[in-house]
C-alpha cells in the first residue's frame, strides 16, 4: 500500500542511535554502524524520531509500504520489555489517574482565558494575519491543554497560540509555519507537545519551520505528561543559514 512513512538518509547518519531509543515500536535498528528502518510494517509514521536526529537524516517520504501492524508491535513489545509506550499511543494503556476533588463547598475561581486570536488551528489561520507581527508562537498539541490544568497561564498568556495533532490531521504543519515564521516578525517559538511518540511530528513540524524561515529565534519545547507534568527541554536559538 502507499503510504507515508520515513526514510533514514545513511549518509548524514552518525550512527548516535538517538532515533532508535525514539521509536517506541522498535522500528529502527543499527545496521553497520547506521540507523536503518527494519521492518516497514512496525513504522506507523508519525515520526517520534525525527526530533531526536541530531543530523536532520531522517524525513518522511510516500511510497509502498506494508500496512502497519499495530498487533506486531504489542507482541514485540512484550518480548523484549520495551511496551511502556506501544504503538504509539497511551491509549492502549488506558488507565484512571487519581486526583484529589476540591471540597464541594470551596467557592468557584473564575478562570481568564489568555486566548488571544482565532482561528487557533494551524491549518485554518491566515499565513499573514496581523497578530503574527511581533509575537511569541505557541505551538501546542490538541490534548496539552486538557492534560495540564495551568495551561492559559502557563502556555498561552502573551503568545499567540496555534493546535494541532499530527496523528489525526492529514496536513504537512511544517509548510503552514514556515510561511508563518518567514512572512512575519516572530520573535520566538515555544512547542508544548505531549510525551507521546505521535507529537514528535509537532515538535519536527516546528523545529524544521524555523529552520527554512532562515531566522535566529529562541526555540523551546515542553513535553508534558499524561499525568500534567511537565518537562522543559534545554531552550535553543535556532541559527540556519
Amino acid at each position: 500500500m502507499l503510504r507515508r512513512i520515513i526514510r533514514i538518509d545513511r549518509e548524514k547518519c552518525d550512527g548516535c542511535g538517538l532515533c532508535v531509543s525514539a521509536c517506541h515500536e522498535g522500528a529502527i535498528g543499527l545496521a553497520d554502524g547506521k540507523a536503518a528502518l527494519l521492518r516497514d510494517d512496525y513504522c506507523d509514521g508519525l515520526g517520534d524520531c525525527l526530533p531526536a536526529c541530531p543530523t536532520g537524516a531522517i524525513s518522511f517520504e510516500e511510497r509502498e509500504a506494508s500496512e502497519y501492524n499495530g498487533e506486531a508491535v504489542k507482541n514485540n513489545s512484550r518480548q523484549t520489555g520495551t511496551d511502556t509506550l506501544p504503538c504509539g499511543c497511551p491509549g492502549t494503556q488506558a488507565r484512571a489517574l487519581d486526583r484529589a476533588e476540591a471540597p464541594a463547598e470551596a467557592p468557584a475561581r473564575a478562570t481568564v482565558s489568555r486566548l488571544r486570536q482565532w482561528p487557533v488551528q494551524i491549518k485554518l489561520v491566515p499565513a499573514n494575519a496581523p497578530y503574527f507581527e511581533d509575537a511569541d508562537l505557541l505551538v501546542a498539541a490538541d490534548c496539552a491543554a486538557y492534560a495540564h490544568g495551568n495551561f492559559h497561564d502557563g502556555f498561552m498568556r502573551g503568545r499567540i497560540t496555534l493546535i494541532g495533532c499530527p496523528k489525526l490531521d492529514a496536513v504537512d504543519y511544517g509548510e503552514k509555519l514556515t510561511a508563518i515564521i518567514k512572512s512575519n516578525s516572530v520573535k520566538s517559538v515555544t512547542v508544548a507537545r505531549m510525551e507521546v511518540p505521535c507529537c514528535g511530528g509537532i515538535e519536527f513540524a516546528a523545529e524544521t519551520a524555523v529552520q527554512k524561515s532562515g531566522k535566529n529565534l529562541p526555540l523551546r519545547v515542553a513535553v508534558i505528561g499524561t499525568d500534567g507534568s511537565v518537562r522543559n527541554c534545554p531552550e535553543i536559538t535556532c541559527t540556519f543559514f
